[in-house]
């Protein structure tokens, strides 16, 4: 037998489980005082507000990249050593002076970010890959000086030219003869499972290892420190001969 339409009036007008929640949830927020208030909302809306800030900062960082992509420049370099203790630049800026000696100065000079991170130890190693794609897709980056982290990450989105492929003969045997030329296989994706998925893996030589190079030896071993650096030359680098340039310069 149905209910009657007062028994129906007095169904509806029962509340839901949701808002007894948001009830309860209001009266306890009026019994808290001072900082407990504070905690309270913060614990309340965490992940709404870990969403939001993601979000403005992924907003920020394509319009910066969109901003800072807009400046005439020769060469976009990307420098993460592996010790936060040495600063590089005086030898980016003998190089700059060296590359603009052939007079042209129209069109910039050479831009080295040296603020990107990189640390697969992070647990923000996430957004740190997120910038670098954002940069390479934007063509932010010409040649990357990098640590081990950031190498195995350009390799696996198969960023890197085969420098076989644009090093001139010359400089491919010296590197060759000081074992410098790094043999590696890019692109190579994980699945869902853990197996690993060559489909559009490539063979070649996508990197120079400058662990015992000059400017390894003064840049890379501070604080003791013996980890690998590499220099690559992006695939859909804007400036590819000055890259080249840079790094005849850099492994000697």
């Amino acid at each position: 037998m149905g209910r009657s339409k007062k028994e129906k009036r007095q169904a509806d007008k029962v509340p839901s489980f949701f808002w007894l929640e948001v009830k309860r949830d209001i009266e306890t927020f009026k019994r808290l005082k001072g900082f407990a208030k504070l905690k309270f909302v913060m614990d309340y809306f965490k992940w709404y507000i870990l969403a939001a800030i993601f979000i403005i900062f992924t907003i920020g960082t394509f319009a910066n990249l969109l901003y800072q992509g807009h400046k005439p420049v020769r060469l976009d370099v990307c420098c993460v050593l592996n010790t936060e203790e040495t600063d590089a630049s005086p030898w980016f800026k003998n190089f700059e002076t060296e590359l603009l000696k052939d007079g042209i100065t129209n069109h910039g000079g050479v831009r080295v970010d040296y603020d990107q991170p990189f640390d697969y130890d992070n647990s923000y190693y996430y957004i740190m890959e997120l910038e670098v794609q954002t940069k390479v897709s934007s063509r932010r980056i010409d040649v990357a000086v990098c640590n081990a982290d950031m190498y195995k990450y350009l390799l696996a989105i198969n960023a890197g030219y085969d420098l076989k492929e644009v090093l001139p003969e010359e400089d491919i045997k010296a590197l060759e003869k000081n074992k410098q030329l790094v043999y590696d296989t890019a692109g190579i994706r994980i699945n869902e499972d853990g197996s690993l998925d060559k489909t559009d893996a490539e063979d070649g030589y996508f990197a120079i290892d400058l662990t015992k190079s000059e400017f390894g030896q003064k840049y890379n071993t501070k604080g003791g420190n013996k980890d690998h650096l590499y220099v690559m030359i992006i695939k859909n680098a804007k400036h590819v001969e000055d890259s080249i340039k840079l790094v005849q310069d850099i492994y000697k």
